[in-house]
């Protein structure tokens, strides 16, 4: 939400600066999320004075141009060559001098820089009107009033509204700080914590006057559960056409784009109340009469923007006597707006469901400030005011009589809200006693209106715009973001709780990964649990059937949860790569969401994604692709670092694999993990190998729960290795020669490791040489070489029996 630091100031009498009051908003939980400039001209004429032209000859050289001496002030006189028609001598005319900055219609910046045109200097230019940015005429240079002494800067001739604009990350809860006025209550209580007194100077509407009953519309709320009030008067007489000024810069600072005076007042009201408006044009209200209701389901609507809509019954309807003009709350539709031709309307003003408005602008995929401020519940009493206020603002910018009384169906208040506040409890929850004193003198400038005090406590009562405020702890918060988190003391006591939680505690065991997973150079990610319903075509694992659908999605690119955390990885990765980040090694913990026949499931997995080198270029270290065994190693360290170890390995079944491994104990599976299809990198714009790997995190934690800690000794006596060089056959795997040496050698033997395979040049066709090593250790004594040559002898003869191995 933006809002600007003049407008504030129509509230707020401060001298304080916007850097001053940004950080005070913020304590006050009105978060400043940035803090920008605004300017009515782009650069604020900076470097731009009033110029008088003492001679003007034709340039020499071209046909076109002219040849000037400029007086600027400075007691000597520059050349410009100027190409505008209009120049004279006697003028006095804008001059940006050298060094100044001025912008495009579109907003790009050029300096003027002292150089020559077809061979005559130039120090400077006379300025048209668009290249100032004061309007957009080209046709000539402006001439301006003669009186106006050389030198003046331009700046203190031309209105220029410079403004600082607050970027205010606003929390739902905080319907009542949607408006500059809302705002301005919350600084008012926070500067009078510093001792700053301010009135609060809230717009008057004492002006207001019914000037005939000429133009008299029928209200009739059908439907008052989703409209407790409604208000609307008209305006006749009035003229549609571009808005003055002071009121354009207001929108515009706040990033709103000036349509016309009617339309613009409305937007004004809205943004410095907080009270959604809408006008209508009277002429187009057939029978003078407005119905607001609910129509029957499917019928078609077409809206400001052109797009025809299908209603839902529960869509509450601003209509006339014969067809719906608008979508309550949300958007108006295409034939009932105020247009160059509208010579008289009715105003609304109202207060809606704010349920019944957030579905139907969720359901029809709209987003207005209307419906943002209707959705999250505005002020129910302030709807008449701001009728009166806007009205007056429209007949001082417009024009036009008020020609009907106002129609104001509140057929049932919305009263306040009525809290107790304990002294004690206010206490505890914040940490120290404020005085009472105090609390009441926050509460009243919150327009918490204390009832009654005891010696206990207060009685209190709410105002109904701060529906965010009905419990005492609600009432406390208030206290203490006014009063201040950063005024509350810290003790030299620490209190802290033993907790007694279990080892296996899934965070626990996920921090052991995590930084297992970051040591070894990944980044974790944390994408959207909800996804697209499309990522089912990708692979025949998943079912369509089993998707949950949500009943009101923001999109249909966000429209169910998600069965597989692949998808939304691959989103990060390609994004990633379309970014220059070619390598990247990505982790995420998360859930998936399967909707079965009986019941609805969710599963936790860990998912891995490596692509690209394995460790950044360097001339020590040059690049080295990340690959499937490279991968493998990564997921077997995760495995170890957990004490899992006695696992199979399989053939991966899930079809997004083009090649991979499936990790199994017993029934269970622990990892699927292997090279990405490229059909279904395609579907990303993802051209390089990605490996993936899903680890199933619930059996994991089943499988941990039941290992048991095993310890040893570190063993006093030397280890002794021993290699063997083999020649096979190509069939051979590893695992044939591992799966040998443990049956033949269990006690002494401690490791068997293959460090090098060979095929080619000097072997038999259909051979291959592995060079495999074998360490012994015995940890009661030192091994002889005669022990350890008799096991090598029973090694070489299985391996001959067994494989048809020979020594090489």
């Amino acid at each position: 939400m933006k809002i600007s630091y003049n407008w504030l100031k129509q509230f707020l009498k401060t001298d304080w600066t916007a850097e001053q009051t940004s950080e005070l908003l913020t304590d006050l939980g009105l978060e400043v999320e940035g803090l920008d400039f605004y300017q009515s001209v782009k650069g604020g004429l900076e470097g731009v004075v009033v110029g008088h032209v003492l001679t003007c000859v034709k340039h020499p050289n071209a046909d076109k141009l002219k040849l000037t001496t400029v007086d600027i002030g400075t007691g000597t006189s520059l050349q410009i060559v100027c190409g505008a028609p209009n120049v004279a001598v006697g003028q006095k005319v804008p001059v940006a001098t050298i060094g100044t900055t001025l912008y495009s219609p579109e907003g790009e910046p050029w300096t003027i820089k002292k150089g020559k045109i077809r061979g005559e200097e130039s120090q400077g230019m006379i300025c048209a009107e668009d290249e100032l940015g004061l309007g957009s005429s080209h046709a000539g240079i402006m001439v301006l009033d003669n009186d106006l002494k050389p030198g003046t800067p331009c700046a203190d001739i031309f209105k220029i509204e410079n403004d600082r604009v607050f970027e205010i990350g606003l929390t739902p809860n905080r319907a009542d700080a949607m408006s500059h006025y809302g705002v301005a209550r919350d600084l008012k209580a926070g500067l009078l914590q510093k001792d700053i007194s301010l009135e609060l100077i809230t717009p008057s509407v004492s002006s207001f006057r019914i000037d005939s009953r000429i133009l008299k519309i029928d209200v009739e709320v059908l439907n008052k559960e989703l409209a407790p009030r409604y208000c609307g008067v008209t305006i006749s007489g009035l003229k549609v056409k571009e808005s003055p000024e002071w009121l354009q810069h207001r929108l515009k600072a706040i990033g709103l784009t000036p349509i016309n005076n009617v339309v613009d007042a409305t937007n004004y009201v809205l943004h410095e109340l907080g009270q959604p408006l809408h006008a209508f044009d009277a002429s187009k209200i057939t029978g003078n009469s407005i119905e607001v209701k609910t129509l029957k389901s499917g019928t078609k609507f077409t809206t400001l923007d052109g797009v025809e809509r299908e209603l839902h019954e529960d869509d509450l309807m601003i209509c006339d006597a014969e067809k719906p003009m608008c979508i309550a709350g949300v958007f108006g539709g295409e034939n009932s707006g105020v247009s160059e031709t509208t010579t008289s309307i009715f105003l609304e003003s109202a207060y809606f469901n704010p349920v019944s408005i957030r579905k139907t602008a969720k359901r029809h995929g709209l987003n207005t400030d209307a419906s943002f401020r209707f959705e999250r519940g505005i002020d129910p009493n302030i709807t008449e005011y701001a009728l009166k206020r806007a009205t007056l603002l429209i007949q001082e910018v417009a024009g036009g009589e008020i020609t009907s009384d106002i129609v104001d169906i509140y057929p049932k208040k919305i009263e306040d809200f009525e809290v107790r506040l304990s002294f004690d409890n206010a206490k505890n929850l914040i940490g120290e006693e404020i005085p009472r004193e105090r609390i009441k003198q926050i509460l009243t400038s919150l327009e918490i209106k204390v009832n009654n005090v005891t010696e206990t406590g207060l009685g209190l009562t709410v105002p109904a715009y701060r529906n965010d405020v009905q419990r005492e702890a609600d009432i406390i918060e208030e206290i203490l973001r006014v009063y201040g988190y950063n005024n509350v003391g810290t003790t030299e006591k620490l209190n802290a709780s033993i907790s007694r939680t279990s080892r296996f505690e899934d965070y626990k065991i996920q921090n052991i990964v995590g930084n297992q997973l970051v040591a070894q150079g990944f980044f974790e990610m944390l994408s959207n649990s909800l996804t697209t319903p499309n990522y089912i075509s990708l692979s025949e694992d998943l079912k369509e059937e089993h998707n949950i659908t949500m009943l009101n999605p923001l999109s249909n690119d966000l429209s169910v949860l998600r069965q597989s955390l692949l998808f939304s990885g691959l989103e990060a990765v390609s994004f990633n790569i379309n970014r220059k980040r070619n390598d990247l090694k990505l982790f995420e913990f998360g859930k998936t969401y399967h909707n079965f026949k009986d019941s609805r499931e969710e599963f936790k997995h860990l998912a891995l994604f490596v692509t690209g080198d394995q460790h950044q270029e360097t001339w020590t270290n040059p690049n080295k692709k990340s690959d499937f065994f490279y991968f493998k190693g990564i997921i077997t360290s995760i495995l170890e670092r957990l004490g899992i170890s006695r696992y199979r390995e399989y053939p991966v079944s899930d079809d997004v694999f083009s090649e991979g491994l499936s990790l199994q104990l017993g029934k269970s599976k622990l990892v699927d993990f292997g090279i990405v299809k490229k059909t279904v990198l395609k579907h990303f714009d993802i051209t390089q190998e990605v490996l993936y790997a899903n680890v199933y995190w619930d059996a994991i934690l089943e499988i941990i729960k039941r290992n048991n800690i095993t310890f040893k000794s570190i063993a006093k006596y030397p280890e002794v290795r021993r290699d063997f060089a083999l020649l096979v056959d190509d069939n051979v795997s590893f695992e044939s020669i591992y799966s040998i040496t443990q049956q033949t050698e269990k006690k002494l033997l401690k490791a068997v490791n293959l460090f090098d395979v060979y095929q080619g040049k000097n072997l038999p066709e259909g051979k291959k040489s592995y060079a495999v090593s074998f360490t012994f250790q015995d940890e009661n004594k030192t091994l002889t070489d005669k022990q350890i040559d008799k096991i090598m002898s029973k090694l070489q003869t299985s391996f001959e029996e067994q494989l048809g191995a020979e020594l090489r």
